[in-house]
């Protein structure tokens, strides 16, 4: 009986993987910031199973007495202090029909149901698995969750980029699919199985470094697709986060883990992904692609476009607010789950001019919308001060540092792993310079694998040996 729920809970843990991209349906409300995620639901059902296994068997896994995981532990106890630090202030904020207090429970949920009750959930399976197992499993699940993003993606690209109407109407079918619900964004940018371009974005910043790794394993020609696929579709998600992460993403890799033949065959990928993208503008509309980099080109002066754009403004407009919180409240903050009851009162002139965000979401009491972050780091010096923000530092610190420990090992398989971990954490590190949220899966399930206890292993250690010598 124990045997055949720990295999149900790793089952419903691979199937949350698969479907961490699909997140462009509606959702149950009562989820709150996990309503849209269907992976989130998958994990929930892995995690009741894994408490009737353990209450079974009386035995399960989480590394309590991990330093890196007690630097967390110190972490989120801090969030809990800066809002007892705060609390007569906290008590008496309110906006948009929500107390401060009610903000603190929903913001506290979220990081609770990331860092512990999700994080249980995949240690626990992978604990279950040899290393060999548990990279290539995931790596697997990984693969065929990029896959059915890839299909989805590219019949996009067919009708938003070139107007081909049977794609539209392919697209429509897969609708009738669980967790789908397509609809184009009116800005020539691509979103796949995801609710908007962003949201592709991040997907591909988590899979970036797992559909790397084919590079070092595999000896077909096919392990240069799934490389040639992020960048392809990492340009047409017309995400300027992404464009860049994703980019310094595949530097870290070639500089850690591939010899100068590699280098030169993985640059020859890289022309051919983006010798795509220049045919379709030459077989197609030359001056479109002339246009559609250009734009690109543009997006990335974010100073140039700060008074054209109005996502950049109002993206600058809360860090700059954020960072006036912080200057007033430096050493506890103003309280975890805080920062929108106190920014609003120090939002610059020239974000809210002639911008409809903040006069129709961020400051309307009647729109539930909360202004994000945008910015996880800028967010922590606000809610937690400077101390919150040093031990999350610290923290991601330690993970960075046991990453690079592991690509210097000579255990057999332990290089291969560190080297996508470190890939996947410098990816989530700067994507956390855009947005606030800790609901960001693959970061926890990296560093479940990042914390599972060594074992050994049978993988082929001759091929790990070729590919770093």
């Amino acid at each position: 009986m124990s045997i055949s729920i720990k295999r149900l809970y790793i089952v419903f843990f691979l199937a949350g993987i698969f479907f961490i991209p699909f997140n462009s349906w509606e959702g149950i409300k009562e989820f709150g910031e996990f309503k849209r995620e269907a992976s989130a639901y998958f994990f929930l059902v892995s995690f009741l199973l894994l408490i009737v296994d353990a209450g079974t068997n009386l035995k399960v896994r989480f590394p309590w007495k991990n330093r890196i995981y007690l630097i967390l532990i110190l972490f989120m106890a801090w969030c809990a202090i800066s809002l007892l630090i705060n609390f007569p202030e906290v008590a008496d904020s309110f906006f948009k029909e929500t107390t401060g207090i009610n903000r603190f429970i929903r913001q506290y949920f979220v990081l609770v149901v990331s860092a512990v009750i999700f994080f249980a959930v995949y240690f626990n399976s992978l604990a279950s698995l040899t290393y060999k197992e548990a990279f290539f499993t995931q790596r697997r699940i990984f693969l065929w969750s990029f896959v059915a993003v890839s299909i989805y993606g590219f019949l996009e690209i067919a009708y938003v980029k070139f107007g081909f109407y049977p794609a539209y109407q392919l697209l429509r079918i897969f609708d009738y699919f669980p967790f789908v619900e397509w609809d184009t964004d009116g800005q020539g940018r691509i979103s796949s199985v995801t609710w908007e371009p962003p949201a592709l974005a991040t997907f591909l910043i988590i899979v970036a470094g797992w559909m790397f790794s084919y590079l070092l394993t595999e000896k077909s020609h096919w392990k240069f697709v799934p490389t040639a696929l992020i960048l392809i579709l990492t340009y047409f998600s017309g995400s300027r986060t992404a464009l860049i992460v994703v980019l310094v993403q595949l530097a870290i890799f070639l500089y850690l883990s591939l010899r100068k033949e590699h280098l030169i065959k993985v640059g020859l990928v890289t022309l051919g992904a983006t010798g795509i993208i220049v045919a379709y503008g030459l077989i197609f509309d030359s001056s479109k692609l002339v246009y559609d980099v250009s734009e690109k080109l543009e997006s990335l002066d974010f100073r140039g476009n700060l008074k054209k754009n109005i996502s950049n403004q109002s993206r600058f407009g809360i860090q700059y607010a954020n960072m006036k919180v912080f200057s007033e409240n430096p050493i506890a903050g103003v309280g975890f789950g805080q920062q929108a009851f106190h920014g609003r009162h120090h939002y610059p002139l020239w974000a809210k001019k002639d911008n409809w965000e903040f006069k129709y979401m961020y400051l309307d009491k009647k729109q539930p919308m909360f202004a994000p972050g945008y910015n996880l780091y800028i967010r922590l010096l606000a809610e937690t001060g400077v101390i919150g923000f040093l031990l999350f530092a610290y923290f991601l610190f330690c993970v960075v540092r046991k990453s690079l420990k592991m690509i210097k090992s000579t255990g057999e398989y332990h290089r291969i792993v560190g080297v996508v971990l470190l890939v996947s954490f410098a990816g989530y590190i700067l994507n956390w310079l855009q947005m606030d949220t800790f609901r960001n899966y693959g970061f926890w399930i990296a560093l479940a694998l990042l914390l599972k206890s060594p074992e050994s292993s049978t993988f082929n250690k001759k091929v790990v040996d070729e590919v770093f010598s």
